[in-house]
């Protein structure tokens, strides 16, 4: 499946019956939001949700949330965006990649994590009655975004509520968010979120002889 015409579609549609429909958007840093934002607001009403219990430290969980804040507050949209933030507790995470600590970043406990946030989003939306829900993770060139479509189709069923389906990395949308992302100053991390992302973001830097 082509997803980037997929939600080209989805649109088409949606203004071809004058609506401007909601959208929970799942949202994992500021610098992917960036662009994905300045695309979609155009043609959705959207609330970010930020549900990342994968970022094991508070401080760098509470620095995110806050660059996310930052964000819409500095960036113009068509449509108002608001911001509503999950819980955050990280034992959902570590539950789900218990004995999978030493597996490599796009192995099946991404796939988890993956399915952990968008399940969440899936059921908040549903519970709220936006009309679509999404993630923000397809930019990131180091996402599946088969797999996070994949989820999107099977949660989209299971809470009979639309996914929108999306590659964000399509139309140089990673390239467009590094230029917002300077544009606004934005923190960019240099790994995922989780604990192992970490520990292998640091042994390379280590390898390189470089300062943590």
């Amino acid at each position: 499946m082509n997803y980037q015409m997929e939600l080209e579609k989805i649109i088409a549609k949606n203004q071809e019956e004058g609506k401007v429909p909601t959208l929970l958007l799942h949202a994992c840093c500021a610098p992917c939001s960036s662009y994905v934002l300045e695309y979609l607001s155009e043609y959705f009403q959207i609330t970010i949700f930020y549900y990342n219990p994968n970022i094991t430290i508070k401080e760098e969980y509470q620095k995110r949330v806050q660059e996310e804040q930052r964000l819409l507050r500095e960036m113009p949209f068509r449509y108002p965006v608001s911001f509503l933030e999950g819980r955050y507790d990280p034992s959902e995470y570590e539950n789900i990649a218990k004995g999978r600590e030493d597996l490599p970043e796009r192995s099946i406990r991404c796939y988890d994590c993956y399915y952990l946030r968008l399940k969440e989003t899936a059921k908040v939306a549903k519970e709220n009655d936006f009309d679509y829900f999404g993630t923000t993770l397809s930019v990131s060139p180091h996402k599946n975004s088969n797999w996070l479509n994949e989820i999107g189709k099977e949660l989209s069923a299971q809470y009979k509520i639309p996914y929108l389906y999306a590659d964000f990395k399509k139309k140089e949308g990673y390239k467009r968010s590094i230029l917002l992302s300077q544009k606004y100053h934005l923190y960019r991390q240099d790994y995922c979120g989780c604990i192992y992302s970490k520990h292998a973001h640091d042994k390379k830097m280590l390898e390189k002889g470089e300062t943590i």
